[in-house]
């Protein structure tokens, strides 16, 4: 006789009188009218009536007494409040209905033997199934309120989950970022004591790249685009101060330019090869960087024929754990970073993740 649990959001009058809970009582209590109206000389339509009435009655106590009184003693809860309330409400109601029903000059409903006997028949029946529907009801929405609640939290900490990652994501770029400025300013500094004359113009040259990189720097948008114009400034810039060490080739793939990746995850790559390949070379060498996209993948490789591998704790310096770790946070475990030897002498980094596109 109680509709079964609707949206928990709802309040006051748009709960008790909520669409799923009106058709509940409706569609329960018609097919009551019709099995009470059966034994009735006149028939379902007038049994219809009544029952539909004393559902509804029914059910606005059952809603009246959700949500009214405020406060209730912890040795009454709630629930026992609607089951008894709409137990004590059946009989008065079908009372009251049977009395409107009787027609002038007619004797009262309890006098007469057929009509007291379909008085009965709906208030015994309402008082025995009334509070089993609602205890069902009770159920069904303490279910209910269950699986949203459990949503909610599911949805909440999802959200935490990617806000934390985020942060994190953005503490590791904070550290790349000082990372790579230190390192080239060192250079700038070498130069300087050495009196190289080529130290103004490196220094200039620093200056227009950093105007134009800084700001890039903890993009959370960042494309391969974006990184091939900062590894290009960067190389040009590292050139000039070992323009006879260092040559350097770009190949990208035009497809994959607009590919989402961490911020300054070339960068990393290429720096790591300036420091760790070219600088520590005597001969110098070639840096090589090659960006692909191959089917639902994007494969990033930078090559250089300077120096050696040179063992570490995990086999990755500094900044290619730090990427490893920006690679993850970004894509989860579907990306992947790994180092090999060159013949007959050199180091290549590749890159592997997911192509997304980003977001317009």
């Amino acid at each position: 006789m109680i509709a079964p649990a609707v949206p928990a959001k709802l309040s006051g009058l748009a709960l008790m009188f909520s669409w799923p809970r009106v058709r509940f009582v409706l569609v329960l209590t018609i097919a009551w009218g019709l099995l009470v109206g059966l034994h009735w000389e006149s028939g379902p339509i007038s049994a219809i009536k009544r029952t539909v009435l004393v559902g509804l009655v029914a059910m606005l106590v059952f809603g009246l007494f959700e949500q009214w009184p405020k406060w209730l003693p912890n040795s009454f809860p709630r629930w026992m409040l609607q089951v008894v309330a709409v137990a004590f409400v059946i009989p008065p109601t079908t009372a009251i209905i049977f009395a409107i029903a009787t027609k002038p000059g007619e004797p009262a409903f309890f006098q007469d033997e057929k009509r007291m006997a379909g008085f009965s028949m709906i208030a015994g029946m309402g008082v025995f199934f009334g509070p089993w529907v609602a205890l069902g009801a009770l159920v069904r929405q303490k279910e209910a309120l269950a699986r949203t609640q459990a949503l909610e939290f599911d949805l909440e900490r999802g959200q935490l989950e990617r806000e934390a990652l985020n942060a994190r994501l953005t503490l590791l770029q904070a550290q790349v970022a000082p990372h790579f400025l230190f390192n080239t300013l060192a250079n700038v500094q070498a130069l300087v004591d050495a009196g190289s004359p080529q130290a103004p113009a490196v220094l200039r040259s620093l200056i227009a790249y950093l105007r134009a990189a800084v700001p890039r720097l903890n993009d959370p948008a960042a494309t391969l685009g974006r990184e091939l114009e900062l590894v290009r400034a960067y190389l040009e810039l590292m050139h000039m101060r070992m323009p006879d060490r260092l040559q350097f080739t770009l190949h990208a793939d035009e497809e994959a330019l607009a590919l989402q990746c961490p911020p300054m995850t070339l960068l990393t790559l290429v720096e790591n090869a300036v420091r760790h390949g070219i600088d520590p070379s005597e001969e110098g060498g070639r840096i090589e960087v090659s960006v692909q996209r191959r089917g639902d993948r994007c494969v990033v490789r930078v090559s250089n024929t300077g120096a050696g591998l040179r063992p570490t704790g995990d086999g990755l310096g500094t900044g290619l754990s730090t990427l490893r770790e920006r690679l993850r946070l970004k894509f989860g475990g579907d990306a992947h970073i790994s180092l090999s030897a060159q013949q007959p002498q050199g180091v290549s980094a590749e890159v592997d993740f997911p192509a997304r596109e980003v977001a317009s």
